[in-house]
């Protein structure tokens, strides 16, 4: 094996060898989204977060997060894959924290929307998210997973104008389906 590839699995073992535990990493809100109570306007958000462990390295997690005009909570969009261990559809569509951690990990703020023009949107985001093809479905790679179901929402809504970064691995699913 060539110097280089044992300092990757070097590297990879001790990094990958780690004390945190997805139990007890924050899922607290980063502060990052307007209060709801505060906040009259609608809002919409797009978010990514590292993954969880050695995964995060090179891929996110992405969500959507909207808030109605007057409303006093938000509605977080998105699929994950442990949920269909426990006998649960991998969409999830409920009301929470629109910016919570990702399992220790800070959430950063891909896309924004406010006011009008969010109010807009939040109808079209909710139809598109319904009409997912795969809610029961997950693969890590290439999909589909997180990251194609917000590719197909911002496919579906084409006023998102979203371009998610390389990192959000699994976007690119729906184009492979496309062939």
């Amino acid at each position: 094996m060539n110097k280089y590839l044992q300092l990757l699995l070097i590297l990879a073992v001790v990094t990958g060898c780690t004390t945190k535990d997805w139990r007890t990493a924050s899922r607290e809100s980063a502060g990052i989204a307007p209060s709801p109570e505060a906040t009259k306007e609608a809002v919409l958000q797009i978010y990514g977060a590292s993954a969880w462990g050695w995964r995060g390295w090179f891929a996110i997690h992405t969500w959507i997060a909207t808030k109605p005009n007057n409303e006093a909570f938000y509605t977080v969009y998105e699929v994950i894959g442990w949920r269909q261990n426990r006998g649960l559809p991998a969409m999830r569509i409920e009301k929470d924290l629109p910016d919570r951690y990702w399992f220790g990990e800070r959430p950063r703020l891909l896309k924004e929307f406010r006011g009008e023009s969010a109010g807009k949107l939040i109808e079209a985001v909710d139809r598109a998210a319904k009409s997912y093809p795969w809610p029961d479905t997950y693969k890590a790679f290439p999909g589909p997973n997180s990251n194609t179901f917000t590719a197909w929402i911002a496919k579906q809504v084409p006023g998102l104008e979203l371009d998610l970064p390389y990192s959000a691995i699994g976007s690119g699913y729906l184009k492979s389906k496309d062939r």
